[in-house]
């Protein structure tokens, strides 16, 4: 029967070296001379954390970020940004999650869309993914064309698709 998985994941290589570029570039900056800001990835890769002096530095690294981020093809809906908290003196610091996989409550939903489509395919849940069979291929395009139209708050990957 075919079948395909939708799963929410980000390259951490990408990252790791998206936030290389961003840290030389900010070390080149001639705005960001005699600063303490820098972006410092978090242990398993899980958060980006972002320093800066004032919170106008902060809001020019994280476009820094997102800007490396972009280029190197990370969708930027995978990052959810935390609250500006202060740091000894006068800096700030920013903590970024990195969201991976489809949490249950958003799998339900999805679950709940596809079955409401009256399409011929059959979803469940699978920890972080939703998988999604059915009987032809057109039906799984068609559910796979319906999640693409009803999700745009988080970067969904159609992966696995067997015959």
């Amino acid at each position: 029967m075919p079948s395909f998985d939708i799963v929410s994941e980000v390259n951490h290589v990408e990252i790791r070296n998206a936030v290389e570029q961003a840290n030389k570039e900010i070390a080149n900056r001639f705005d960001f001379k005699g600063s303490d800001a820098r972006v410092e990835l978090g242990e398993k890769e899980s958060s980006v954390t972002v320093y800066a002096d004032d919170e106008f530095k902060l809001r020019q690294v994280r476009d820094v970020l997102t800007g490396k981020l972009a280029k190197r093809g990370v969708d930027t809906r995978a990052f959810e940004s935390g609250r500006m908290e202060p740091v000894g003196g006068n800096k700030v610091k920013e903590v970024i999650k990195v969201i991976e996989g489809i949490e249950q409550e958003r799998a339900k939903s999805l679950v709940r869309l596809i079955k409401e489509s009256k399409l011929k395919v059959q979803p469940s849940i699978q920890g972080d993914a939703l998988r999604i069979s059915g009987a032809k291929k057109d039906t799984l395009q068609d559910a796979i064309a319906l999640v693409r139209k009803s999700v745009t708050d988080l970067p969904l990957q159609f992966k696995n698709f067997r015959d």
